[in-house]
């Protein structure tokens, strides 16, 4: 019965997908498709909730070639962007060239269209939702979850949007710099670039109306969203937009009912969504795997795929050298790259490449499963915003909330003397740990306007293209608009270049 429902629930998903196509928008679509007649997918609450559905699953499926397989591509997309995720060898080629920033500043490239055309999906999909619930017949609980959940979505594929493709936000500026097309329809008539400022402003107020839809609902699992997931997307945002106080805040509500996760669990039971610490992330069903196209295929140590099997990733070593030898990070790491510590249970076969610094955080359910539950949000990076905010406000507090985090992972670590930018920078270096191959680097390089800089460390020239440093404020913080929504709607401008 429950395959029927995910089977029901997916293929209307598709459906939607094709009625709200039209010719101007066909870049849109990449995935075959199948047709099911009279469909009315608002008709009822329950129609409503396999939409809502629908795109939770749209998380984790394939979008036409195997590297580009939802949310968990795209995550490692931002983190090669950065010096911290080290590919050891160009491997069988994938996410390569987004290493060496070719794709990204290639309006042509399908791999810089990958992210406009997901996002875009999920955005048309809510607003189906969106503009749909009032008429719903149903439970009226029921058409709030629903149309919370909708909303949410809808902010957060705007913001992963706007910080890819609009120059960074800077507080106390106006912000009129093109940002992205704000979808309220399920239409598909061109819009123009909407500034940043007002990308963000539409933001919040989804944000704003999810969190009050969201209140008192009661997820079945964390595939699902619910009000403390959207209290910690305004935390996100509220950060990049470097409103300290709001970020602060409302990271601490978002994780107010969930407990950082013990030593034990971080090393053997991290990539599994009911671990206590974990807000929001994809379950991968059995029936339901990618092989070699899901996240675990490209990031687990011990997946049989060539990719993991020829280019493991890795740390950045002169990261990994500032991780205490009593923080249970160090063991998600193996500096000689052997990996004679894995959990209980797995292991990794003769034929893997070994190399220095290699990542055992993310571990696949074994060698010919590449299935593991992907991480979109958890209690950690709560800590973490609220932490950096108060850095900016309340340095006695930063510390204080930085202690309650950091001891939990190293219980040799003190409490914190430092203040200004060596508090900051503490905090910092915190989060590039914590968050390591979680999906954050470029982001969080381009919202604090750093440069890129990968010198000195265990990076492979071949496979960054020798880019080896990008300054902060370059053109090519910005990815370019993809020549395929450039061509199907007039009205877009391109970023320079």
């Amino acid at each position: 019965m429950k395959n029927n429902y995910i089977t029901k629930f997916t293929l209307l998903f598709v459906v939607l997908g094709l009625a709200l196509s039209s010719c101007s928008e066909e870049f849109l679509e990449e995935v075959p498709t199948e047709s099911v007649s009279d469909v009315t997918a608002t008709s009822t609450t329950g129609n409503l909730f396999l939409v809502i559905n629908g795109i939770h699953r749209s998380l984790y499926i394939r979008y036409g070639a195997q590297g580009r397989s939802g949310i968990g591509s795209l995550m490692i997309q931002n983190d090669v962007l950065g010096e911290d995720f080290v590919m050891t060898s160009r491997g069988n080629g994938w996410f390569v060239s987004a290493a060496g920033w070719l794709d990204h500043t290639n309006a042509d490239d399908s791999d810089n269209l990958f992210p406009y055309r997901t996002y875009y999906r999920i955005i048309r999909n809510a607003n189906v939702v969106i503009n749909g619930a009032e008429n719903a017949e149903g439970d009226a609980a029921e058409r709030q979850a629903a149309l919370g959940q909708a909303t949410l979505y809808r902010a957060w594929a705007h913001f992963q949007m706007v910080q890819l493709y609009g120059i960074r936000y800077s507080a106390g500026a106006e912000n009129t710099q093109p940002g992205i097309p704000i979808r309220l329809t399920a239409d598909n008539d061109p819009l123009p670039r909407a500034s940043v400022e007002e990308v963000y402003t539409q933001i919040n107020t989804d944000l704003d109306a999810a969190i009050e839809l969201l209140d008192g609902y009661v997820r079945p699992n964390k595939s699902h969203l619910d009000q403390s997931v959207a209290l910690g997307l305004k935390a996100r945002v509220a950060l990049v937009q470097q409103n300290y106080q709001v970020a602060a805040d409302y990271a601490a509500q978002a994780r107010a009912n969930y407990n950082l996760m013990s030593n034990d669990d971080y090393y053997a039971n991290f990539n599994t969504y009911t671990n206590g610490e974990w807000m929001w992330g994809s379950y991968i069903q059995e029936d339901q795997t990618d092989y070699y196209g899901n996240f675990g295929a490209y990031v687990s140590r011990n997946y049989s795929s060539t990719n993991i099997r020829t280019n493991p990733k890795a740390i950045n070593n002169l990261l990994y050298d500032q991780i205490s030898e009593t923080d249970i990070r160090a063991v998600l790491f193996d500096p000689t790259g052997q990996h004679d510590s894995l959990p209980p249970g797995y292991s990794i076969a003769s034929n893997f490449s070994l190399f220095p610094y290699t990542s055992q955080k993310f571990l696949a359910a074994g060698t010919g499963d590449s299935r593991m539950d992907v991480p979109y949000m958890r209690a950690g990076e709560m800590y973490l915003i609220e932490a950096e905010a108060l850095s900016y406000i309340d340095e006695g507090a930063a510390r204080s909330v930085l202690f309650d985090f950091a001891s939990n992972r190293d219980p040799e670590y003190t409490l914190s003397t430092n203040t200004g930018q060596a508090l900051k920078e503490e905090i910092y270096i915190q989060r590039r740990i914590e968050l390591w191959g979680e999906g954050f680097r470029f982001y969080d390089l381009k919202r604090l306007n750093q440069p890129l800089d990968r010198t000195g460390a265990n990076h492979v020239q071949t496979v960054i293209n020798n880019v080896y440093e990008v300054p902060a404020g370059d053109n090519r913080w910005q990815w370019l608009i993809p020549l395929d929504a450039l061509n199907a709607n007039p009205l877009l401008k391109q970023n320079p270049i």
